[in-house]
């Protein structure tokens, strides 16, 4: 006898529905067929204790498994409920009137009980587009996938829940989120606040415009002197997501697992790997792709810390997402597109003591040494990264201070402003969100300058010896400024400030 049920394989961050087709006829074996992979082979094993746990029979028969279609890869545990339910069917052990209306994925424990699977909400989206009715899936899944809210999703905890529903027996509880609701919870109280901060105002201010615009950063300063501290707050001042990043971002997160209970997600992600990572843990990548952390980064904050500590190689091949905020990764047979819009958020030492152009301490680091640490950040990576900013150590008498600072959620008012002036800006263009996304072609339009801002930033061409890319950058951080101002006109000051921030291309550093 044959039936068909029907799972889902996730490619990138997108699903495809996949039928289980089941066979059942004289003789005995089992063949499994469609590209399966080997978690996929050993399921028979994890499906035969199952049943057998839970008084059903495995049968003794010639049973042939096809996966169509048959030429796309499947990999993982998530088939086990799919294929167990199609052996029910194909052996007459279990109604099945309903079973085609249904996709069903689940990982099976050898009692019968269900294990969380990876990619439950790309999954549910491609459900609903091909009109099936349900999604039944492990409970530990069941809210990720209940985002998509026009589609019936059942989490369930054991396959005898699942059989006595195709049976008639009993009803799956449906689970129901109002999304809504969970989206527009206050971001009144953030882990990480600005107000923590002692001193460091202009740190502070460069941060601002960083979150008004997105643009990428780099704090350069001596050990304890508040990088990494500060790079921590600035996910506390980003606008809020809105459901569109939301979604985009549980769907990449969902694909590697990293959901779980929490359903969508709606904070920024602030993802700080070691400076020991991988080429491909960081841009993603492996025999079968999965998203790196520029991708988990994905309308967040990336926060490198020690940039020069990290391998040259990872550094280098960051460049091309930086600039076009996706990453492409190609096999022999097929490639997967991982979007990674992401701030960077950078920090460093000044030199490998630490300590080079600070006046109190002594300057141990040789100029050879110096000039070999600091080569293994290449310049083309550096004109990626819009802001350059200096971080002095917190004088005593700041640090004692009683008096808090400034309040995240004060500072989120007027990123939040600035960010909705972009955003009414580019509306017509479908990939531009904010400045630091503009092209060349939307900086000639949108960063006008009078004769006197153009005087001014050709002698700091000219003085610092910028490349085309800085000049471009400089452009897009005034641009950040004045909407800061909630001005339409870029001014001198808007420009010298913008041109203050590329501490990094002045003589002395790389030089």
């Amino acid at each position: 006898m044959l039936e068909k049920v029907y799972g889902s394989a996730v490619f990138g961050v997108e699903a495809t529905n996949i039928t289980v087709e089941v066979n059942i006829d004289k003789g005995i074996g089992y063949h499994l067929v469609g590209l399966p992979d080997n978690a996929i082979k050993e399921s028979s094993f994890r499906i035969s204790a199952a049943l057998k746990n839970n008084n059903y029979k495995f049968p003794g028969k010639k049973i042939t498994i096809n996966m169509a279609p048959a030429d796309l890869r499947k990999e993982g545990s998530a088939y086990d409920l799919t294929l167990a339910i199609g052996i029910l069917a194909a052996s007459d052990q279990i109604n099945t009137e309903k079973i085609g209306d249904y996709i069903i994925m689940g990982e099976l424990s050898l009692d019968g009980s269900l294990q969380p699977i990876k990619g439950a909400l790309p999954i549910a989206i491609k459900a609903l587009e091909e009109n099936f009715k349900g999604f039944i899936l492990p409970k530990q899944n069941a809210k990720e996938a209940a985002i998509v809210s026009d589609l019936k999703v059942y989490g369930v905890e054991n396959i005898l829940e699942v059989i006595d529903f195709f049976d008639g027996k009993t009803e799956l509880e449906q689970t129901i989120i109002d999304v809504e609701f969970e989206f527009n919870k206050s971001l009144d109280n953030p882990e990480f606040d600005f107000a923590d901060v002692k001193g460091q105002e202009s740190v502070k201010r460069s941060m601002e415009i960083a979150a008004a615009g997105g643009h990428n950063i780099i704090l350069i300063g001596p050990p304890g002197s508040g990088k990494t501290m500060l790079s921590k707050r600035l996910a506390s001042i980003l606008p809020p997501m809105t459901m569109q990043e939301a979604l985009e971002t549980t769907k990449i997160h969902s694909v590697v697992g990293k959901i779980k209970e929490s359903g969508l997600m709606y904070q920024r992600p602030f993802r700080s790997p070691h400076h020991t990572i991988s080429d491909i843990a960081l841009v993603g990548g492996g025999q079968y792709p999965q998203p790196g952390e520029i991708s988990m980064a994905h309308n967040g904050v990336l926060f490198l810390d020690e940039l020069p500590e990290f391998k040259r190689t990872v550094l280098e091949v960051m460049r091309q997402p930086l600039e076009d905020r996706e990453i492409t990764i190609s096999r022999a047979k097929f490639s997967v597109t991982y979007p990674s819009s992401f701030m960077l958020v950078a920090s460093m030492n000044p030199s490998p003591s630490g300590y080079f152009n600070d006046p109190d301490s002594p300057k141990t680091s040789s100029p050879f040494e110096m000039q070999r640490y600091l080569s293994k950040i290449s310049g083309p990576l550096l004109d990626r990264i819009d802001i350059h900013i200096e971080v002095n150590p917190v004088p005593f008498e700041k640090l004692s201070e009683e008096q808090l600072s400034e309040p995240s959620t004060e500072i989120r008012k007027r990123v939040t402003k600035a960010r909705e002036i972009q955003t009414n800006r580019f509306t017509e263009y479908g990939n531009v969100h904010h400045n630091a996304q503009m092209n060349v072609k939307q900086i000639r339009k949108y960063c006008k300058l009078i004769p006197e801002c153009s005087e001014l930033l050709k002698n700091a061409m000219e003085r610092l010896s910028l490349s085309a890319r800085a000049y471009d950058r400089i452009l897009k951080v005034s641009r950040t400024i004045a909407d800061l101002e909630g001005v339409a006109e870029i001014s001198t000051a808007h420009i010298s400030e913008a041109i203050q921030y590329r501490s990094l291309d002045r003589e002395g550093w790389l030089g």
